[in-house]
């Protein structure tokens, strides 16, 4: 499964297109669709962490993903985000997408909004793993064995 090209931008008001605009060698992306998603992403933001001290060149996003708004109603989610979130790095890496949800669902191979998705991509937008749901044990090991994998296929 491969990325597709999509705008949002981050709690910092900066516009980016991604994949294009993944700062990452590895990128471990969030995506969320409801507002309560925001407890189960929270779940993996501890390994997120430790996982981007540990291997170098991985970064991790959130992309909460909404329907296509006006302009208003845009600026009225951001800004309430933005007012929750006042960390800068974490309003860095929150990009809000507002899309077509059904196409970006198609593209991704997502079959549903009831929990959040978890994906490592490269930087082109290639998935290299996937979890659905808040953090568990055996989506944790999957997650720190490939990246264990691409870890040692650098340092060959």
């Amino acid at each position: 499964m491969t990325f597709p090209i999509v705008n949002g931008t981050n709690l910092r008001r900066e516009k980016l297109t991604f994949p294009k605009d993944f700062a990452g060698r590895y990128n471990l992306i969030f995506i969320a669709f409801q507002q309560w998603h925001q407890d189960e992403v929270n779940t993996w933001i501890p390994l997120a962490e430790s996982c981007e001290a540990r291997f170098p060149g991985l970064v991790y996003y959130e992309l909460p993903t909404i329907r296509a708004l006006n302009a208003f109603s845009k600026f009225f989610i951001n800004e309430g985000m933005r007012a929750g979130i006042p960390n800068p790095k974490s309003r860095e890496r929150t990009i809000t997408l507002y899309l077509e949800k059904d196409d970006f669902r198609t593209a991704l191979g997502l079959e549903d909004e009831e929990h959040i998705f978890a994906l490592l991509i490269d930087h082109q937008g290639n998935e290299l793993c996937r979890a659905r749901g808040p953090h568990s044990q055996s989506s944790e090991a999957a997650l720190l064995e490939v990246l264990g994998h691409l870890s040692q296929e650098a340092e060959q």
